[in-house]
């Protein structure tokens, strides 16, 4: 073996392997989840969809395309619908989530869970934990006059309910199997009880 000397020391330190630096840690989250506290120790990159099904065990909410184009992931935050696989949980500190198992209950569902088995509006079932919270959001925004791209009087306080409005404020939540008539009837009926 040969002998060290300062240059060659030098040398290997120069091209040795730097140990990395620390990555990451984590941070704690707190968050009520379907109406229960929640305190986490997340990675601060940790999704919102990642969280609710690997840390807090709710698979109801699905991940479907892990990019924002389906609409399987779909929870209410603070009442208004998001994508969970765009969001990182440690944006949501001290918020109020829901997600389907929050919705309702096989013994007490909630009524779009009852109007989407009434009508049938799903068939192989992936996205539909999606496309129920997407519905039922979607009803509170048009309840308060959001108009959306297809709205004829954006200044309407009532909007009209038309298969073309369900389809654009659904349009965010793709169903593979094409079960689309009867989630529009579900919703529909759903409708009907909101005064809508």
């Amino acid at each position: 073996m040969p002998k060290s000397t300062p240059q060659t020391e030098r040398r290997e330190a120069r091209t040795a392997p730097k140990p990395p630096g620390k990555i990451g840690g984590t941070e704690k989250v707190s968050f009520n989840v379907n109406r229960k506290p929640f305190s986490l120790d997340l990675d601060p990159r940790t999704t919102l969809l990642d969280a609710l099904r690997e840390h807090l065990h709710l698979t109801g909410t699905k991940k479907g395309c892990d990019h924002g184009q389906c609409g399987a992931c779909t929870v209410l935050v603070e009442g208004r619908r998001i994508n969970a696989c765009l969001t990182l949980a440690v944006m949501h500190e001290g918020q109020d989530i829901v997600t389907i198992e929050g919705l309702g209950t096989p013994d007490n569902m909630h009524k779009m869970q009852a109007a989407f088995l009434e009508h049938d509006g799903f068939q192989c079932g992936y996205c539909t934990p999606g496309q129920i919270c997407s519905a039922v959001a979607m009803l509170r925004e048009a309840k308060a006059g959001w108009p959306s791209h297809v709205t004829e009087d954006v200044g309407a306080h009532h909007i009209e309910l038309s298969d073309a409005e369900l389809r654009e404020r659904m349009s965010g939540n793709l169903c593979r199997c094409c079960a689309y008539p009867n989630i529009i009837a579900a919703i529909r009926d759903a409708a009907r009880g909101d005064g809508m």
